[in-house]
Protein backbone atom coordinates (compact mmCIF):
# COMPACT_ATOMS: atom_id res chain seq x y z
CA UNK A 1 0.00 0.00 0.00
CA UNK A 2 1.09 3.60 -0.53
CA UNK A 3 0.42 6.83 1.30
CA UNK A 4 0.63 10.32 -0.21
CA UNK A 5 1.99 13.39 1.60
CA UNK A 6 -0.41 16.13 0.46
CA UNK A 7 1.84 19.22 0.95
CA UNK A 8 4.64 17.76 -1.22
CA UNK A 9 2.62 15.35 -3.43
CA UNK A 10 5.24 12.66 -2.67
CA UNK A 11 4.00 9.06 -2.49
CA UNK A 12 5.64 6.84 0.15
CA UNK A 13 5.40 3.12 0.87
CA UNK A 14 3.47 2.40 4.06
CA UNK A 15 0.00 3.23 5.29
CA UNK A 16 -1.86 6.11 6.89
CA UNK A 17 -1.86 5.80 10.66
CA UNK A 18 1.51 4.07 10.68
CA UNK A 19 5.07 4.53 9.50
CA UNK A 20 6.26 5.00 5.93
CA UNK A 21 9.01 2.87 4.42
CA UNK A 22 11.49 5.66 5.14
CA UNK A 23 10.44 5.91 8.79
CA UNK A 24 8.12 8.93 8.75
CA UNK A 25 5.30 8.74 11.31
CA UNK A 26 2.03 9.47 9.48
CA UNK A 27 0.26 10.01 12.81
CA UNK A 28 2.11 13.33 13.15
CA UNK A 29 0.10 15.85 11.10
CA UNK A 30 -2.23 13.04 10.02
CA UNK A 31 -4.26 15.51 7.98
CA UNK A 32 -1.25 15.80 5.64
CA UNK A 33 -1.50 12.12 4.60
CA UNK A 34 -3.96 10.15 2.43
CA UNK A 35 -4.00 6.52 1.31
CA UNK A 36 -3.00 6.24 -2.33
CA UNK A 37 -2.84 3.73 -5.15
CA UNK A 38 -0.21 5.81 -6.96
CA UNK A 39 3.26 4.61 -7.95
CA UNK A 40 5.93 5.20 -5.31
CA UNK A 41 8.20 8.18 -5.92
CA UNK A 42 10.48 8.09 -2.86
CA UNK A 43 14.14 7.21 -3.11
CA UNK A 44 15.96 7.09 0.21
CA UNK A 45 19.62 8.05 0.21
CA UNK A 46 21.84 7.69 3.27
CA UNK A 47 25.31 9.21 3.55
CA UNK A 48 27.85 9.78 6.28
CA UNK A 49 29.14 13.28 6.89
CA UNK A 50 32.82 14.03 7.54
CA UNK A 51 32.22 13.99 11.29
CA UNK A 52 30.65 10.51 11.08
CA UNK A 53 26.99 11.47 11.47
CA UNK A 54 24.37 9.80 9.29
CA UNK A 55 22.39 12.03 6.95
CA UNK A 56 19.21 10.88 5.20
CA UNK A 57 17.75 12.54 2.12
CA UNK A 58 14.48 11.72 0.42
CA UNK A 59 13.98 12.41 -3.21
Amino acid sequence: MAVKHIPTNVVHSGSKGGTTGCGTNTNEHSDHWVSSGEVLLVIKMVARTKNGKTMTALR
